[in-house]
């Protein structure tokens, strides 16, 4: 929707009439909505209430200052004066445009009396407190005024006003605040889903019980001679999580989980396989898990609303599966791999390691 700012012009009026039309012409050319009181006719209510009214409603607030005081209320103080202090009070965004050189204007558009020139001085001090802008001539105010303004409503914008027709009918406004309801909604779920495990998960295996690993080793002596091995250890299921997760923070395919878990077996089974009087004096190489036993863990660890598969777009050359973590799987990372204050590392949690030769 285009929106439209109102202005507020304060000034003197009859020794500005000049200025105020090329100040109307600036907010016109920026597609404003002037305001001024020589603009609304005659009210039943008092002259300022009407004034404070226009100027609460107003987007934005201008005052031209040259050498008029200007008429005075029953306070003493001049309208002018009266109506900036209000946008002032209100934080309406005010810009002031104050004469350059008042000893050169004409002596018929100054104040007459010392005591209007002293209450116009004083009000000029107030005003230079401000934000202002110097102008000599009607043309140069014109231009100053459209510059500044394009400026006040880039670093401070206001609500404007837009078309009725432009606006949404009650039906669109109401399926708004639906649309509104239903991202709240899901905002809420997908904040509970960070956090918690999916529904009936609850029946798996999971966190610190512990899962046999089936893997295959070859050992090799000094005449290189080799053997295989099959082999089972347990391990709990947060630290097979906690091993293949972080390469999954983006996604990673079925060979790269594989080849992780290969190491992770290696990592794990390695202290206690050297302490095996068989392979005394012997090298191991080629740790590989067990076929099902990797896919079983994949199912596993999507059953427990961990992981997903990736979903996004590559070449049809590419035939592999690749999978991601899910929100809640993200956070269990985090929880498991992040480094707690004052604490070691954990150490992996197994269970016995079982071994015997391959035939």
């Amino acid at each position: 929707m285009e929106k439209r700012y109102q202005v507020f012009v304060s000034s003197t009026y009859q020794d500005l009439q000049e200025e105020r039309q090329e100040v109307m012409h600036a907010l016109l050319e920026l597609d404003c909505i002037p305001s001024g009181m020589e603009l609304f006719p005659a009210a039943n209510e008092s002259q300022w209430s009407l004034i404070k009214r226009v100027i609460a409603d107003s987007d934005y607030y201008i005052l031209i200052l040259a050498g008029r005081y200007g008429s005075c209320g029953p306070e003493g103080i001049s309208y002018t004066e009266m109506e900036y202090r209000y946008a002032l009070s209100i934080d309406k965004p005010i810009i002031a445009f104050i004469h350059k050189d008042p000893e050169m204007i004409s002596v018929k558009k100054c104040e007459a009396t010392q005591e209007g020139k002293e209450k116009l001085l004083a009000f000029r001090a107030l005003v230079e407190q401000k934000l202002c802008k110097k102008w000599a001539n009607p043309s140069e105010l014109g231009s100053v005024v459209s510059r500044s303004l394009i400026q006040l409503i880039k670093t401070t914008p206001a609500i404007g006003w837009v078309r009725a027709d432009e606006l949404p009918d009650k039906e669109a406004t109401l399926e708004l605040l639906k649309l509104r309801r239903q991202v709240e909604e899901l905002q809420t779920e997908l904040s509970h889903a960070r956090t918690t495990a999916p529904k009936g998960s609850e029946d798996l295996a999971q966190g610190e019980e512990l899962h046999f690993f089936k893997f295959i080793f070859e050992s090799k002596d000094e005449e290189y001679n080799a053997k295989y091995w099959n082999c089972e250890i347990e391990i709990t299921w947060n630290n097979i999580f906690g091993a293949v997760a972080p390469l999954m923070i983006n996604e990673a395919s079925d060979r790269s989980l594989k080849s992780a878990l290969d190491n992770f077996v290696k990592t794990c089974s390695m202290p206690l396989l050297e302490q095996k009087k068989e392979l005394k004096g012997q090298r191991m190489y080629t740790f590989s898990l067990n076929g099902d036993d990797f896919q079983t863990t994949k199912v596993q660890l999507r059953a427990l609303g961990l992981i997903t598969k990736s979903e996004k777009v590559r070449s049809v050359k590419d035939i592999q599966t690749y999978w991601t973590l899910t929100p809640y799987g993200d956070d269990m990372m985090t929880r498991l791999r992040a480094i707690r204050r004052n604490v070691a590392e954990a150490q992996v949690k197994m269970g016995k390691l079982k071994m015997k030769e391959k035939k």
